[in-house]
Formats: C-alpha cells, sequence, structure tokens
C-alpha cells in the first residue's frame, strides 16, 4: 500500500491507496505554517496515524510546495517559503526511516489525473492548477517528466502571450517580474483585473457567481479571463501538443469554461484543428495525495 501526502499551505491532507487502487485511509490536519520543525512533525505523525489505521507499513509520497533543486537538493520556490532551503527531504527521511519521494503539488495533480482521473488513457496529459497560484504538471505514458532544472510544467511564470496594450507591462508577480500568466489566471489575478477594470472588489468565487446569476461586468470578466487562459494554454499547446489539459484548483470549477476554451483556443493554437480536450479534474482535493502516492509505481513499492 502508498501513503500519498498533500502538504498545502494550509493544510495537510494524507490518503493510503491500496493494490486496487481504493482509498483505505485518509486524513487532514491544518498546516502548521512559518515551522519548518513543526511541518516535519506533522507528516511524520500524519505516516504514522496512516499506517495505524490500515494496519500496514507503506511507501511514502509527498506533493509539496516548489521544488527540490538538483544543484543543492534544498527546497525551492516554494510560497511555504520556511521550507525553502532546507534539506526536506533527507530530514523526512531520517525522521521516517525510510525513502520518501517528493515532487511539485502540481507535478502530483498532474499525475493522479492521468493514472486514473480525468485523462486516464490519454498518451501526454497537461495537468493545471489554477487557485491561490498557477502551476502544472506533465504526464507522458504514465510517467511524470521533470527534467533537468526540476521546473517541467511551471507555466504560470512565462509572460502572458500575445498581450493587449492594456495588459503591458502587467501585474507585478511574486517572482520578481512583471505580467507572468499567474498574475492574471490565479484566482487573486481574477479579482484583482476585476477591480482595476470595474471598480468594484470581489473575490473571484463571487465574479464567477456573479456572472452565472447574469451580472454584465462579472460576465464580461469572466470572458476576458477565459481569454487570458486560452492564450496561456495555447502557448503550452504549441510547445507540447497533449492529448487532454486537465483543470484543477477553484478556478476549474468555472463551468463557463469548459464552453468558452474550445471556443476561444482556435485562435492562438498554430494548427488547422485543436484536437487537444479540456476537462476538469475528476478527483478534485483527492487529486494531490493521489498523485503523491503514485510516485512510487505499484511495481517499484518496498
Amino acid at each position: 500500500m502508498r501513503i500519498g501526502i498533500d502538504l498545502g499551505g494550509t493544510k495537510i491532507e494524507g490518503i493510503v491507496l491500496d493494490a486496487g487502487r481504493k482509498v483505505r485511509a485518509r486524513r487532514r490536519i491544518p498546516s502548521p505554517r512559518g515551522d519548518y520543525d513543526d511541518t516535519l512533525s506533522a507528516i511524520c505523525g500524519m505516516v504514522e496515524h496512516l499506517e495505524t489505521e490500515c494496519g500496514a507499513t507503506c511507501s511514502v509520497g509527498i506533493g509539496m510546495p516548489g521544488a527540490i533543486s538538483p544543484a543543492s537538493g534544498l527546497v525551492k520556490n516554494a510560497n511555504s517559503t520556511w521550507l525553502n532551503g532546507r534539506p526536506f527531504g533527507p530530514d523526512l527521511e531520517d525522521r521516517l526511516g525510510r525513502e520518501v519521494r517528493l515532487a511539485n503539488d502540481a507535478d502530483c495533480f498532474a499525475l493522479s489525473e492521468a493514472k486514473d482521473g480525468a485523462g486516464a488513457g490519454c498518451r501526454t496529459v497537461f495537468g493545471v492548477i489554477i487557485g491561490t497560484g498557477t502551476g502544472g504538471g506533465i504526464v507522458h505514458d504514465g510517467r511524470l517528466l521533470s527534467g533537468p532544472n526540476a521546473i517541467a510544467g511551471e507555466w504560470g511564470h512565462n509572460p502572458l502571450p500575445w498581450p493587449h496594450e492594456d495588459e503591458r507591462p502587467g501585474p507585478p508577480c511574486y517572482c520578481g517580474k512583471q505580467g507572468c500568466i499567474e498574475t492574471w489566471t490565479s484566482g487573486p489575478g481574477l479579482a484583482a483585473a476585476f477591480e482595476r477594470e470595474t471598480g468594484r472588489t470581489a473575490t473571484a468565487e463571487e465574479i464567477a457567481g456573479a456572472a452565472q446569476a447574469g451580472d454584465p461586468d462579472a460576465t464580461d470578466a469572466i470572458r476576458r479571463y477565459a481569454d487570458r487562459l486560452a492564450r496561456a494554454l495555447a502557448s503550452v499547446v504549441n510547445v507540447l501538443d497533449p492529448d487532454m489539459v486537465v483543470l484543477g484548483g477553484g478556478m476549474s470549477n468555472i463551468g463557463a469554461l469548459y464552453t468558452l476554451l474550445p471556443e476561444l483556443l482556435p485562435a492562438y493554437v498554430f494548427s488547422d484543428t485543436v484536437r487537444t480536450r479540456i476537462e476538469c479534474h475528476r478527483h478534485g482535493d483527492a487529486s494531490g495525495g493521489r498523485g503523491a502516492a503514485w510516485l512510487w509505481p505499484e511495481d517499484q513499492t518496498p
């Protein structure tokens, strides 16, 4: 059996998958924000609890914000900043007394949805997280792609393609640049654009609800958002040409996107047809933990 842990900024969720891919145990606790040692203790405590509940010693995979630097072996690019610069993997392995596999949380989402989620049966899947941030992961022939820099799928920190004049130079991003895709396609990005364009303050969820109720400002905002997302996805399709793009994160629950994106993509994709399908996630919040568990394939679990 395999334990998968989704380490988020506000919660840590763990599951146990059995050989039949069924969830045998599940646990969720608040993340110890700002404290590295408490984060390690919380994860180790969760592993102990899950193994006690299922009555077996399991492999452990963890989906985490950021990535492990191939140069230093330390965490980089994590918005849970207390992890950055730390030997997260070795510290966990020392405490647990076994090998632990780590991957970016968006990579884990992509792996979960490609294995037995919305992208099951597709050769190449681009998994997208559009929530408080924007991330992505690539799965080809059932295997997660990482790359020598450990940044495969990090489309959110490229500039918004084909920007309009009123989109230049773009909002500032926490990475130090301006106009990153994340500043437009994340939930906070939609809310900020709506305020700039209408003078009204609302959350992304409120904007989506207002659009569904027929509010003209909100309806226009969602269409502008969809057009920006279509441009951003087209730049990935033009390079990767995936069979499917699976959307996850809070913004993926905007139902209008699954009508608007197929309509908008052909204007930006360098092809006479666009056969790449855009689908909503199947496993929802569970995808992070499921994908982390799949970091140990069935023939490699210890």
